[in-house]
């Protein structure tokens, strides 16, 4: 009985099947360049759309190198609490007003948790 069992093969054993006759399809490569200067090269199938950003292996968003102008730019500048705060008040009322709720704190008009 030995003689004739089939032999197996193992697990991830490569494939029977040859690549004669495969053409693969046009491919273009499109380099990304991040903040820290780390280029990535992605090779895209040549009518796939190109996204303008990657992810870099160092967790930042990569732009393309050749690419005008800043993808990532959303046009408004980002503002902090800090800077709507300053479109409301000055820093002169600011200074007062913290010196006010700091001498009504020590003083026990307000309580810890207002």
């Amino acid at each position: 009985m030995a003689e004739r069992s089939l032999r197996g093969r193992s697990i991830g054993a490569k494939s029977l099947e040859s690549d004669e006759g495969v053409s693969l399809a046009e491919r273009k490569e499109v380099v990304y360049v991040c903040p820290k200067g780390h280029r990535t090269i992605v090779p895209f199938a040549s009518q796939a759309t190109v996204p303008a950003t990657w992810f870099c292996h160092c967790g930042l968003t990569c732009v393309q190198e050749d690419h005008q102008g800043d993808p990532l730019d959303g046009g408004k500048p980002k503002r902090s609490h800090y800077d709507m705060l300053l479109e409301r008040r000055t820093e002169d009322e600011l200074k007062k007003l913290l010196a006010e709720r700091i001498r009504k704190h020590e003083e026990g008009e307000l309580s810890d948790y207002e």
